[in-house]
């Protein structure tokens, strides 16, 4: 009896993404389509994954969702036009920049001319409130020879 659970144990992970590896080896080429379209697209649990590298379920589910297009006889572009309109630009590693994204592209440019600006400002500032000194010629001297002994 211990044996016969501990064999079913062992199988547990096997059954685990069944479904999955069945839909893999039903047709090689569409899921390698379906691989290069899901590359494109983000995973809006993890962020910084694709959908392809992602093992978060709601990955598993939009590569599901893929497949299942793909069957019905989608192309590409109607399937990321369909995860666009359910999830939003932000599902796209690449958003194309319209009126909606512009200022996701614009905003590093903008940061860093106003960081350059207050760069400037602040040197400019600096310069003026530093009052020019003139040392006494026993400073001078003193300095001199402070910089003769190193």
């Amino acid at each position: 009896m211990r044996k016969l659970l501990f064999a079913l144990l062992c199988c547990l992970p096997l059954l685990a993404y069944g479904g999955e590896a069945k839909d893999i080896a039903d047709d090689p080429v569409m899921e390698k389509r379906m691989m290069t379209l899901a590359e494109k697209v983000r995973c809006l649990v993890c962020q910084s994954e694709s959908v392809a590298g992602s093992h978060s379920d709601w990955s598993e589910d939009v590569r599901k969702i893929m497949r299942e297009k793909m069957k019905a006889g989608a192309t590409d572009q109607q399937i990321m036009d369909m995860l666009v309109e359910r999830f939003g630009k932000s599902v796209l590693f690449d958003p194309p920049v319209d009126k909606e994204t512009a200022p996701l592209w614009a905003a590093p440019f903008v940061l860093l001319a106003l960081g350059g600006a207050v760069m400037l400002y602040q040197l400019r500032r600096r310069k003026t409130e530093v009052p020019d000194t003139k040392l006494s010629a026993e400073e001078a001297k003193r300095a001199d020879d402070l910089l003769d002994k190193s």
